[in-house]
């Protein structure tokens, strides 16, 4: 258990910890959840999520969203907010995610942002503008994607923007990136955030063991499927899940569609499922290692959530 009186000293502090965001980050499967609870419970906090897929409504098992009995009474925000059609949007989110943390302030509490979602807690936390969006750009953009295939699209993109066009592969971020070209007549990669803070704020990240990541998120895909991971995906399926942008292509879901497909079976949905979450830690990992400004944490130390409130006090007192 945390050292209560590190909470009590942060609340002490005239207020002076309700400037700060809190965020919690990681890869998948590294217990960001449960560390989020318990710091809320000592800080008087709030819980805002930044994971993309726990957005959407009834994706409950494959998100692996933490069940209402076990947030001990704690505020979550942000949570099923999306019907499966929908589209998720970084911009929005941004939007969403300072107005809840605004709300969360005029409270008297703090703000704990918790993801693994890399670009919506940059969005949240920092300072970073998103351009806009036009309809018929798009459209055209996409009618040219599927006429000639991605590599017409990435040779326009390198003439504008060659720095986009060696980072991007996904034929959806290359349509977006000459949108965004067309629309603005700004490269795409002169909207990259800075890493500036928005506002205070203390980042914790949870270090992991990446060899026992990997046998836990093994482990965890297939409590999944024990836990009625292919039934919630037929469910989902008569909502729509396969017209959403966003949603239909979630681990696992993706995968289980198959299933419903009769294209794949349930053990090489498993095993797709376990190799696609593993890839996606290790792409966390890299965003994650890659800020200067994250405190790192091993994930399994028994005083990982007094250590957590100490780098926090330490970033309020300092």
């Amino acid at each position: 258990m945390p050292d209560a009186g590190i909470g009590s000293r942060l609340r002490e502090l005239d207020g002076t910890s309700r400037l700060l965001v809190v965020a919690v980050v990681g890869p998948t499967g590294s217990g960001k959840s449960e560390l989020a609870v318990t710091l809320a419970q000592e800080l008087g906090g709030e819980i805002i999520n930044a994971d993309a897929m726990q957005f959407y409504r009834g994706m409950d098992i494959g998100t692996a969203k933490m069940p209402v009995e076990e947030r001990k009474g704690v505020p979550h925000h942000l949570f099923d907010i999306l019907d499966v059609t929908e589209e998720a949007s970084v911009s929005a989110f941004q939007h969403q995610a300072r107005a809840d943390m605004e709300n969360v302030r005029s409270r008297g509490n703090v703000p704990i942002l918790v993801g693994g979602s890399g670009l919506y807690i940059r969005a949240a936390l920092d300072v970073l503008e998103f351009p806009g969006t036009d309809a018929a750009i798009r459209a055209g953009l996409e009618q040219e994607l599927e006429r000639a295939g991605l590599g017409p699209l990435l040779a326009q993109l390198q003439e504008v923007d060659p720095a986009s066009a060696e980072r991007l592969t996904d034929a959806r971020r290359v349509v977006r990136a000459l949108e965004v070209y067309r629309l603005t007549g700004r490269r795409f990669s002169s909207y990259m955030p800075q890493r500036e803070y928005h506002q205070p704020a203390v980042q914790i990240g949870l270090a992991v063991d990446r060899e026992e990541l990997k046998e836990r998120l093994a482990a965890r895909v297939h409590r999944m499927v024990e836990s009625g991971l292919e039934a919630e995906v037929r469910t989902l399926e008569g909502h729509g899940l396969r017209t959403g942008r966003t949603a239909a292509r979630a681990l696992g879901y993706a995968q289980f569609l198959q299933v419903i497909d009769g294209t794949m079976s349930v053990e090489e949905a498993v095993a797709a499922t376990i190799a696609a979450t593993r890839k996606f830690a290790r792409r966390q990992l890299t965003w994650f290692r890659a800020d200067p400004r994250i405190h790192w944490l091993p994930w399994k130390d028994k005083d990982l959530a007094r250590k957590a409130l100490e780098t926090i006090a330490s970033t309020v007192e300092g």
